[in-house]
């Protein structure tokens, strides 16, 4: 059986697939890769289904070292991966021999990386998925040096390509897409939301990206209307924008949980949860309703 040995981690890597969807009535977060769009092409580029699971590498310093042949690529974040030290092409698929260690650097731009490897990584599974769910903690715990992950056969077809072109256009200000929220009525001005930018908070994390107003910023945080009334909990969607009372908006993530009391006054679309996924601290961001 073919392994991976996991040499290091950087500030976090994770065990990620598309998630335990299916749960919630019970309480249980979907998890699975914050990128989705990025893990999906990680699986399609080495010819996997696109539910295997991989690793989930926050702001780089992910090392691992093959221990038998395997085809490897990297997606996700603007950052340079390497095999023995060459660069070698993010979103390029690569042939790795026994003893080959591939690394990421820290990103450029962006902050998730997927390294897949044909067949997936073959975790044990927590209710149907191998994803680490920070949250709740199910699932396989957080990845540490030395861990050797065993390589599965989640495979498909061989893939009509094995490299993707990056993206290396990245606007000083991110645009998300959003549709208007539920509890839109419990704001003073609601138009507020769309008014200015906002910036990420370094207390972000998979749970949800936690929004500021930059600290020159003309345009006011966010307010409840005090007549509204206080929310009972209900369900959270994936992609919810949730104002807490501090006015600082959450763009709530993989392991979001599945209910909560505050009101949630927009949605993002598919992609701009992808996007948000991708916001490191700092930056920049605004909305547009769709």
């Amino acid at each position: 059986m073919t392994t991976v040995t996991v040499v290091a981690t950087g500030p976090l890597a994770t065990i990620q697939d598309l998630g335990r969807s299916g749960y919630a009535h019970l309480g249980v977060p979907c998890s699975g890769g914050a990128d989705r769009a990025s893990l999906r092409l990680a699986n399609r580029l080495v010819g996997n289904r696109e539910s295997a699971a991989t690793i989930e590498s926050t702001l780089g310093g992910l090392r691992v070292r093959a221990d038998g042949n395997a085809l490897a690529v990297v997606t996700g974040a603007d950052a340079v991966v390497r095999v023995n030290g060459t660069p070698v092409g993010l979103g390029a698929a690569v042939v790795l021999r026994a003893g080959d260690e591939l690394s990421v650097d820290p990103p450029r731009w962006g902050l998730r990386n997927y390294l897949a490897v044909r067949g997936g990584f073959d975790v044990t599974p927590v209710l149907g998925s191998r994803s680490t769910d920070t949250l709740s903690g199910l699932g396989p715990a957080p990845l540490a040096a030395d861990t050797r992950l065993p390589v599965g056969s989640e495979t498909d077809e061989w893939p009509p390509t094995q490299t993707a072109p990056p993206n290396t256009e990245h606007p000083p200000v991110v645009e998300l897409e959003v549709h208007e929220g539920p509890r839109t009525d419990h704001l003073v001005t609601a138009s507020d939301l769309y008014a200015g930018t906002w910036v990420v908070g370094a207390d972000s994390n998979r749970v949800g990206v936690r929004l500021d107003r930059p600290g020159d910023s003309p345009h006011p945080l966010l307010k409840h209307r005090p007549d509204a009334g206080e929310l009972r909990s209900e369900g959270v969607a994936h992609g919810s924008v949730q104002v807490p009372p501090s006015g600082r908006p959450v763009l709530f993530l993989a392991d979001h949980p599945v209910t909560g009391g505050y009101p949630v006054v927009a949605v993002l679309s598919a992609e701009s949860v992808d996007l948000a996924a991708q916001l490191a601290p700092g930056s920049e961001i605004r909305f547009r309703a769709r």
